[in-house]
């Protein structure tokens, strides 16, 4: 902690203790030191307030008191460090409003409050003359942006965003000649953008104005002041005409225009070359129209570019020139060719590549030796047809491969068991058949989800898929698999893990710029899955560790229900239904404590249901209508809440919620419920009776049929009763 005898170095100009591991409060004594000119306890542990002596710092220029855990108020005294040129207070937990006499420091140039819980914006600010740096992104921030925040001439970067603002964006902003940066981005600002708003920001570069209901109402031959390099207005009102006004920037080295309500022809001048070197585009999520044919008239360097065209009505050829792209998403369009594209000789450094829900319709291309670099391949959606070609196999650093909804026939080429690095495989709905491969299973140790759901897979089961010890989402649903369940999936170690896991497969991009060598900027990409969710089909991102699921239904699976899958404690969806089961539900069901669902129905389960079933107090959907199970429903806080329907087809079931009323009196020999005492089973008495007649004629068929056995019994019997009676006697 910083000791209050520090108030007694009053000469000291400049007091450094960063990063220091401090604890403890900012001691009052502290305002003592009347020479200081630097103050840096950044990157501590301090807590409580800022105390109101730092104010009697009148020589003080830099206050470094970021990074802490300090709580509460600015002090108003703050005010009266009158010489201060640069104030950081960011990463720590002040709450409450911007004191007023901010505005008095009229020497500071930078303030930077980001990351705290800050509620309201002094009208005051704008006399901060001297301010070039002023960051207030991150807090709590309400109501109205200043209208003298115009006034605030000399700043050069400013941000405002990830707060709670309303109203208008004022005009006066457009007084501030100096500005280069502004970022207002998520805050709930709406009213309208006119030409005024940006009058005078002659040094303006970069725009973020993205997550905002504002709507942009400029004139279609307006010609702004500036150049931008960068421009965000992602969920703006920017429609429904392509904002023409963006032909004069041709330095613009990111674009975000997408969510925008454009409902438009694509312009002719639009073109990747158009915009910087590499140039990073989002234009996706409107309604744009045209052909993309024109965008690589200009020559560019495309390595690293990164182009987000989806949800358009873009058709026609995709341009060759896009396969040396390194992120490109030109899904959710109107394509219908893509073999001269996806057989381009100009293949480079491509990693991601969605072409998905798009209008293909021709057999799966054959050339993947080129794309070398490929981590993630979406064909998913489209009417692609044949063969999955081997050279697929070719994709040594594929990590997601979804061909999901096609037409493809055939079995999985053995050739994709080169492809180690595979985490998603997704090729449900199409016609692929023969068996799953064994090498599935010991050639891809990464799989984390496998979706073969509606092909025409046959065949059992292959015991080498327990050795997919990551897996979370294991789906063979609507096939042709027969045999039974194997016995070994308790060896599915991330099923087995309680709790929701942090699953998210992400993939990062990067790229280098050529005037800035080892300077990166990333991209991320967040894998999706879809699939059918309590009978609802459901897409999931950012909570897939919410859904580790198994499903085998609509298959032709017989033999019982293993007892190992009750050890898979994490497992929150199962469905076995519509097979061919018999025996029992495990008795020990009740381990599967995450399940949120479970769907056994339409088999040729018998006995009761078991007691431990009622114990998990997760279930929402349940379905186990359509069996042999008979008996009383387990009493307790789940069963009794489901709909009599998930009972239905099993008309020895009896006891609330089904209108019928058990018989005290019956005894139902084939229930399978549980009993309190585990150990005592059907066996337990079978090894009792054997037990008993072994003991038995071991001991007394000896001295039946052994008479020298008999008589030295008889003897020991009698000593033994003397024996006895002289110790009584004695006693006594």
């Amino acid at each position: 902690m910083v000791p209050e005898s520090i108030g007694k170095l009053s000469c000291l100009e400049k007091l450094d203790l960063s990063q220091n591991g401090l604890s403890g409060m900012i001691p009052e004594s502290i305002g003592q030191l009347s020479s200081l000119e630097e103050l840096h306890l950044y990157g501590n542990q301090l807590s409580g307030m800022i105390p109101e002596s730092i104010g009697h710092l009148s020589s003080l220029e830099d206050l470094y008191l970021s990074e802490n855990q300090l709580s509460g108020m600015i002090p108003e005294s703050i005010g009266q460090l009158l010489s201060l040129r640069w104030l950081f207070l960011f990463g720590n937990r002040l709450t409450g409003t911007i004191p007023e006499s901010i505005g008095q420091l009229s020497s500071l140039e930078v303030l930077d409050l980001f990351g705290n819980r800050l509620r309201r914006i002094p009208e005051s600010i704008g006399q901060l003359s001297s301010l070039s740096l002023l960051v207030l992104s991150g807090n709590r921030l309400s109501g109205r942006i200043p209208e003298s925040i115009g006034n605030l001439s000399s700043l050069w970067q400013f941000y405002l965003s990830e707060n709670l603002l309303t109203g208008t964006i004022p005009q006066s902003i457009g007084q501030m000649s100096n500005l280069g940066i502004m970022n207002l981005s998520m805050n709930s600002l709406n009213g309208v953008i006119l030409e005024t708003h940006f009058s005078n920001l002659y040094s303006l570069e970069e725009l973020d104005l993205s997550s905002n209901s504002l709507v942009f109402n400029v004139t279609s031959d307006w010609v702004p002041p500036f150049q931008l390099s960068s421009l965000n207005l992602r969920n703006c009102n920017v429609g429904p005409d392509f904002p023409q006004w963006l032909r004069t920037h041709k330095g613009i080295s990111d674009l975000d225009i997408s969510y925008a309500r454009i409902s438009d022809v694509l312009p002719s001048w639009f073109s990747i070359g158009h915009f910087g070197e590499i140039p990073t585009i989002d234009i996706s999520h409107n309604q744009i129209r045209g052909t993309l044919e024109k965008l690589t008239l200009e020559a560019v360097e495309f390595s690293g570019l990164q182009a987000h065209f989806a949800s358009n009505q873009f058709e026609g050829p995709i341009p060759s020139n896009l396969s040396e792209a390194l992120y490109l998403d030109l899904s959710n369009n109107r394509f219908s060719e893509m073999t001269s594209f996806l057989c381009s000789p100009k293949v480079k450094s491509l990693k991601f590549l969605n072409l998905s829900s798009n209008h293909v319709s021709q057999e799966l291309p054959d050339c993947w030796r080129s794309w070398v670099n490929l981590e993630l391949l979406d064909l998913s959606n489209n009417a692609f047809s044949g063969k999955i070609p081997t050279t697929v196999g070719s994709l040594l650093g594929i990590e997601t491969l979804k061909l999901r909804a096609n037409r493809l026939v055939g079995e999985l080429p053995s050739s994709l068991k080169n492809c180690t690095s595979l985490k998603v495989i997704d090729i449900s709905y199409n016609k692929l058949s023969r068996s799953v491969p064994q090498w599935l299973g010991v050639s891809l140790p990464n799989l984390v989800i496998l979706m073969l759901q509606s092909n025409q897979f046959s065949g059992s089961l292959p015991s080498q898929l327990c050795h997919l010890t990551h897996i979370q989402i294991l789906d063979f649903s609507m096939n042709e698999f027969s045999g039974t369940i194997p016995k070994c999936l308790n060896n599915l170690t991330s099923l087995a893990q309680e709790g929701n896991s942090n699953l998210t497969i992400r993939h990062a991009f990067h790229q280098s710029f050529a005037q800035a060598p080892g300077n990166y900027t990333y991209v991320y990409y967040d894998d999706d899955a879809t699939f059918m969710w309590k009978g609802i089909m459901s897409s999931y991102r950012s909570t897939l560790g919410l859904v580790k699921r198994i499903d085998l239904s609509s298959n032709s699976l017989t033999g019982e229900i293993p007892s190992e899958i009750t050890l898979l404690a994490g497992l929150v969806s199962l469905n076995l239904s519509r097979n061919h089961l018999t025996g029992q539900i495990p008795p020990k069901i009740g381990n599967l404590k995450s399940l949120d669902s479970l769907d056994l129905s339409r088999n040729q389960i018998d006995g009761g249901i078991p007691a431990s079933l009622a114990r998990i107090d997760r279930l929402a959907y349940l379905d186990l209508s359509y069996n042999k199970l008979s008996g009383e429903i387990p009493t307790g806080t789940q069963l009794q809440s489901f709909d009599p329907s998930v009972y239905d087809g099993n008309p020895q079931l009896c006891g609330f919620p089904l209108e019928k009323i058990c018989d005290p009196e019956r005894t139902d020999v084939s229930s399978n419920q549980e009993d309190p005492d585990e150990f005592i089973t059907q066996d337990f008495y079978i090894s009792l009776g054997l037990g008993f007649a072994v003991g038995f004629w071991g001991v007394c068929g000896s001295l039946i049929f052994k008479r020298s056995w008999r008589y030295a019994y008889y003897k020991f019997l009698n000593a033994s009763n003397d024996w006895l009676y002289v110790k009584v006697a004695l006693i006594r």
